[in-house]
């Protein structure tokens, strides 16, 4: 797994080699998605739970999406202007985060009448059903959700886990 002082100095020398100097690069407490390209504080930062369970490689692409961003802007999203950024800087992945998620940090926890288990990191809204199940709305399949405490040593396990 990567070593977070390594993503550290993997993240600022990129930083300094596609970016100018009002650009900085941190750690952040995301769960499920592994960077974040910030505009307006010109920063780029890296889930530290995800970052710490990801491979070398894994989180190296994620930096470089990341810096590909920063280099095309917001208006780009994931269009061609930023697709060819990201191709240039090396990048091979996707648009999005489709790997593992720090799901042990979830405080809510749905139980579908089949036993599928889904977690959210916010206390859902609406109810919601299993996809598992049916994929459209089933009132059949409606989770029930139960609230975990998530304690500060939980989260500094999941740092850990490697």
């Amino acid at each position: 797994m990567a070593d977070l002082n390594r993503v550290r100095v993997w993240g600022e020398a990129l930083i300094r080699l596609h970016l100018d100097e009002s650009w900085s690069f941190d750690f952040d407490n995301a769960k499920r998605r592994a960077g974040l390209c910030d505009y307006r504080r010109k920063r780029i930062t890296v889930s530290r739970y995800l970052a710490a369970r990801f491979e070398d490689d894994e989180i190296h692409q994620t930096l470089l999406h990341e810096v590909a961003h920063a280099i095309v802007g917001h208006a780009a999203a994931h269009g061609p202007e930023w697709k060819r950024a990201a191709r240039e800087l090396g990048y091979v992945g996707g648009t999005t985060h489709t790997g593992e998620t720090a799901t042990e940090l979830a405080p809510w926890i749905g139980r579908c009448p089949a036993g599928h288990v889904a977690y959210r990191h916010r206390k859902p809204a609406r109810a919601t059903s299993c996809a598992k199940c049916s994929p459209r709305f089933d009132q059949r399949y409606l989770f029930e959700w139960t609230r975990r405490e998530i304690t500060a040593a939980d989260r500094i396990a999941a740092l850990a886990e490697r």
